[in-house]
């Protein structure tokens, strides 16, 4: 018996599934797994890693849109191949996707491009903006997260960059990075 599975997510915490879930109930989803992680890769995505070790031979993946699924192209056909080689298909709710057809696959290869495309640019908006801040003098970055005179103190009393991690909390390289040395 062949199973709808639907996948829903959403990038932030204040962000919500429930009109992804409601349409992937409409569809005909019997299983339906959210989650609340960036897209951008496939890093911390346990729900997705779940559908993906669940589905079987004659399943069908459904997202809402593939943007939902994926915003690399190399990730999604990469989880389009994974389902490939199980036997089961990808349908999109909101997109005429449907891995199963010749149309549905070269669709989903042009929205996979577009996915992609848009983070591309959302990621150049943003380098612009931090450019703009910083000649502005607004922009500063974020707080050191070391306190360097006191990473320097701790070596001039003889302490290792090891120890001094060790008593700080932090990374030896960030230790190494305070002290002016290449980690080793």
């Amino acid at each position: 018996m062949s199973n709808m599975i639907g996948y829903a997510r959403v990038s932030t915490r204040d962000q919500d599934c429930g009109i992804q879930e409601e349409a992937l109930r409409a569809a005909g989803c019997n299983v339906i797994r959210t989650e609340k992680v960036s897209g951008t890769s496939r890093s911390g995505r346990t729900e997705l890693e779940t559908v993906l070790d669940f589905i079987r031979e004659g399943d069908t993946l459904v997202v809402t849109r593939i943007d939902r699924l994926a915003r690399s192209l190399l990730d999604l056909e990469n989880i389009v191949s994974e389902l490939r080689n199980k036997g089961a298909n990808l349908k999109a709710t909101d997109q005429p996707i449907d891995t199963g057809t010749a149309a549905g696959k070269a669709f989903l290869q042009m929205l996979g491009v577009f996915a992609e495309f848009e983070t591309s640019i959302r990621k150049e908006r943003q380098m612009e903006g931090i450019a703009k801040a910083k000649a502005k003098g607004v922009y500063k970055g974020r707080k050191r997260s070391i306190d360097r005179e006191r990473v320097r103190s701790l070596h001039d009393d003889g302490m290792s960059p090891s120890a001094i991690a060790r008593e700080m909390g932090v990374g030896r390289t960030s230790v190494y990075r305070a002290l002016g040395m290449v980690a080793t």
